[in-house]
């Protein structure tokens, strides 16, 4: 499992993702007529007939009346199309019920509860695989064609939303959807400020948010961005709040690079990397003059001659360190 993967199942372990994700994002009725304040999270590792375990799925359940509407929730992130999404989806939803069967949670005439199965996909390309497992196998003449199974899977492609479809609702889906594909760096900034208003009351959901964040801007190769162990939305707004202006002339050298010949690229790789070593020493600088007033000269020389780990270490430091001593516990430096 990749971390990005893990982020992402951290993220729709509660119960508000889930909810917003089927409002917001499935277009049934039905199903958003559910209270899904009854939402459950379920067990969703399995053992396979051959004892080979499998990682954990996202599975939840809502209450139906008297009943259970098991809704399986697959989160797959791959940048590249699963052309065989339905044939795996299909042993997903097998194992599913068997373990189902094993713990008894069937209904009360022995019958099996239905089951949604979704796929969010956030890759770069067009989602091209079919979404019906009868549609991977070739005609067949006569009697074997009734006997082809079928099982389909509910699409989420993250690529069909425009930013203006997702801004125009209140929904923390759409607003992770958003910051997975900001229209420029400026945007991720009021995201994270507008979530921080929607989960004022909410500090656990808050806390995931921000770990969520940090891990998806450091994967990016567009940020390049090391980032401390940050866990607060404000802080994580403070940290991009001094990054913006680094990030805009990093979009615009992008654009520059088009057609350069490769050895003035990589001048120019080295050049960008002096930049972003300048700008952590700036975020550090600032922060620290937040928290602790004015810096002495000598504290400003030593951290713009730091190396990016000695930065980053001191950066780790900063939240919880009650005063300077606690960052440059090395040397002392006022």
């Amino acid at each position: 499992m990749t971390s990005h993967d893990s982020s992402y199942k951290h993220l729709f372990a509660m119960p508000e993702l889930v909810r917003d994700l089927i409002l917001g994002f499935v277009p049934d009725e039905w199903l958003h007529t559910l209270d899904y304040t009854t939402l459950e999270k379920i067990p969703g590792s399995y053992i396979t007939e051959d004892m080979s375990g499998r990682a954990d799925d996202v599975v939840w359940r809502v209450k139906v009346g008297g009943e259970w509407v098991y809704l399986y929730l697959l989160i797959e992130f791959q940048s590249t199309v699963d052309k065989y999404m339905a044939l795996r989806i299909m042993v997903y939803v097998g194992l599913l019920y068997q373990d189902l069967i094993k713990r008894g949670e069937v209904l009360d005439d022995g019958r099996l509860p239905p089951i949604l199965p979704i796929v969010l996909y956030n890759g770069s390309s067009r989602w091209t695989a079919v979404t019906d497992i009868f549609e991977l196998i070739p005609p067949v003449p006569g009697l074997v064609e009734q006997f082809k199974p079928r099982i389909k899977y509910l699409l989420i492609d993250e690529n069909t939303y425009t930013d203006h479809e997702l801004a125009s609702v209140k929904n923390l889906v759409a607003a992770v959807f958003r910051i997975e594909h900001p229209t420029n760096p400026q945007s991720i900034s009021e995201l994270v400020g507008l979530l921080g208003e929607w989960l004022i009351d909410r500090p656990d959901l808050r806390r995931m948010f921000a770990l969520w964040i940090r891990a998806t801007l450091m994967r990016k190769p567009e940020y390049r961005i090391v980032l401390p162990e940050l866990d607060d939305l404000q802080e994580i707004k403070v940290m991009l709040a001094d990054r913006l202006e680094e990030w805009a002339l990093d979009y615009k050298a992008q654009g520059m690079q088009k057609g350069m010949q490769q050895g003035r690229q990589e001048g120019r790789q080295e050049g960008r990397q002096e930049g972003r070593q300048e700008g952590e020493a700036l975020s550090l600088r600032r922060l620290l003059s937040k928290r602790f007033g004015e810096l002495s000269a000598q504290l400003s020389t030593r951290i713009n001659e730091a190396s990016p780990a000695q930065i980053e270490q001191w950066l780790d430091r900063i939240f919880d360190a009650k005063s300077l001593d606690d960052i440059f516990s090395d040397t002392t430096m006022h």
